[in-house]
């Protein structure tokens, strides 16, 4: 492509800051968002110079679901040409992130297929016949340019502020002379010879992409092209050819990929073209971002699909919040399991970038622990056993502070998650929020003021509702009789108020004085942290254990009261009995 005057070259429309893409915003219709009627050929290429991360997942998702919707296939390709930025077990990694992720694979490296190699590193000789190919029918040159001279050259192209890097020089070398010099094993490169400008193609998403003008007669005595290399001086393949041949020998039907590439598509069109093949369908998705408007980097450890794995996030959670980037439905619920996702599956993509919310993930998170407690099978036991050893780990490291389970652990664990699933984000989270169940109780400071919390409603009570449910036996300590049982409680100390004239009585109602006795139970049994309801909360932790731990809290709200109010340990007592 010649590029002459930058203020006169090809005028854009940018689809937006971060991918800076051709586009048209109004004048061509986008594509159609149905599905295709025949089985499509997807691919997901990745390099093995990184880990997987979510913008890689996701990739990776789309084109799997769009194979698996249309009953077509799913094929894995590694592009590997860039041997010095290799991560050695990158490979490796990949075929278990995506397997752990819940994706599997008709065709790749590892499984085999019709259309193989499937690693770019083993097919170096088909990208250099095409390459030649390309060459003999003029659509590209061999380049034997010193890499000083290109140095220079790009320097004083960007000094006239050219956009192009190359002056075509060995362009103009006679066909004979350069097969002769290539022969003879010069060092050269072999360039694409760019068209005066690429066309327009049809975006499944954007619609009609570019629009490009008549470039400017160019810089007088600075000719300046963009003639991207395709064959590199080692003999490996760029990726603009590696992909574009891949692509066509693999049969790939449909590329679904991220909007930097939109820029690149044109390109690549021309390149299916120049070699005469039919170029596959495109759609470019937006970029992900954080809550900055920020392009999220490949390199941020806290992305790559292993760190999902070691916190506890489940497969299927961390697929179905990946689906929703940048992907819509209108089933009304996001919570969408596999085969939720392959069923409904279309082009609805937005158009324009996506911020990741981690908060989405949670939530997700928390409906997938809900719907496992509920199904008991083994993505429960997988929960049990992530808590389990967590807890078991705390308990080893302090020998010295009895476990509170009385029994086996993994049942406890396993009766907890069943009643408190919906508070589950990670193992390591949940253990902490409910480490009242594993750890003796340690309280924060009780408000014996407090009217709006409703506390000082019952704060002449605390020893009646710790008799009142010591009196409970040990045959009856299940979670309906302590419901029924807290119940009487909360009318029993109303209607002692009001029988006795309490001043307070007409500000009374059964809600505070609920309320009240609800928050000096949290208080005292599990120190103030939210968790399951109280009934089922005592049911668990056991009898002995919670009536220690209301003797406890009764031997803590005295010395606070005697500290506060100045009474005497008599006038406690006695103040503290007042209820039949």
């Amino acid at each position: 492509m010649l590029l002459s005057n930058p203020a006169r070259g090809i005028r854009t429309h940018w689809l937006c800051t971060s991918c800076r893409s051709l586009s048209t915003k109004s004048k061509y219709a986008p594509g159609p968002k149905r599905l295709p009627s025949k089985p499509a050929r997807t691919r997901f290429a990745p390099s093995p110079t990184g880990y997987l991360h979510l913008g890689s997942l996701r990739t990776a998702l789309f084109n799997y679901l769009l194979a698996k919707a249309t009953g077509g296939q799913f094929i894995i390709r590694i592009e590997d040409t860039d041997q010095k930025r290799i991560v050695s077990d990158a490979e490796k990694r990949l075929y278990r992130d995506l397997k752990w992720a819940g994706l599997t694979w008709d065709e790749g490296p590892d499984v085999g297929g019709s259309f193989g190699p499937y690693k770019q590193s083993e097919r170096t000789s088909i990208y250099q016949d095409n390459a030649n190919k390309l060459v003999e029918s003029g659509h590209a040159y061999r380049c034997f340019c010193s890499v000083e001279r290109l140095k220079n050259l790009a320097k004083r192209h960007n000094e006239l502020k050219l956009p192009g890097s190359y002056d075509r020089t060995c362009l103009r070398l006679l066909r004979d002379k350069s097969e002769t010099m290539a022969a003879a094993g010069e060092r050269h490169v072999i360039r694409l010879k760019s068209p005066t400008h690429y066309s327009r193609f049809n975006d499944i998403v954007h619609g009609m992409v570019g629009e490009p003008v008549e470039d400017m007669p160019k810089l007088a005595n600075h000719e300046s092209y963009e003639d991207p290399i395709l064959i590199k001086s080692d003999g490996q393949p760029t990726y603009h050819l590696a992909n574009v041949v891949d692509d066509h020998l693999m049969q790939i039907t449909h590329v679904i990929r991220a909007a930097e590439w939109m820029s690149s598509t044109p390109r690549h069109i021309f390149l299916h073209k120049a070699l005469g093949w039919k170029a596959p369908e495109y759609a470019h998705v937006g970029l992900l971002q954080n809550a900055q408007g920020e392009k999220f980097s490949k390199r941020n450890e806290d992305l790559d699909l292993p760190s999902f794995e070691r916190k506890g996030i489940f497969p299927e959670a961390l697929i179905n919040y990946v689906a929703l980037f940048g992907w819509s439905h209108k089933l009304g619920d996001d919570f969408l399991r596999m085969e939720d996702l392959i069923k409904n599956f279309s082009f609805k993509f937005t158009k324009g970038n996506t911020v990741v919310a981690p908060e989405k993930l949670y939530h997700l998170q928390k409906k997938y622990a809900i719907r496992y407690a509920q199904e008991k099978g083994k993505d429960f036991d997988s929960m049990v056993e992530n808590v389990f050893a967590i807890a078991e780990e705390s308990i080893r490291s302090r020998p010295g502070d009895p476990a509170l389970t009385g029994g086996d652990l993994k049942l406890y664990i396993e009766a907890l998650l069943e009643h408190s699933a919906a508070r589950y984000t990670t193992p390591g989270e949940f253990f902490n929020q409910h480490i009242y169940f594993f750890r003796p109780v340690v309280r924060t400071s009780y408000d014996l003021e407090t009217n709006s919390s409703g506390l000082s409603v019952i704060s002449d009570q605390f020893d009646t509702v710790n008799d009142r449910i010591s009196q409970v036996s040990a045959e009856s300590w299940t979670e309906s009789h302590l419901r029924t049982e807290i119940n009487k409680i909360i009318w029993d100390i109303e209607a002692h108020k009001i029988d006795h004239h309490d001043q307070e009585a007409d500000n009374l109602d059964l809600k505070r004085v609920g309320k009240g006795i609800n928050i000096y139970l949290r208080w005292a049994i599990t120190g103030g942290l939210s968790g399951p309801g109280m009934p089922i909360t005592m049911e668990l932790l056991g009898r002995d254990i919670v009536l220690e731990r209301l003797e406890e809290a009764k031997a803590e709200l005295k010395a606070l009261m005697v500290q506060e109010k100045g009474l005497s340990e008599k006038d406690f007592e006695s103040g503290s009995r007042n209820t039949a």
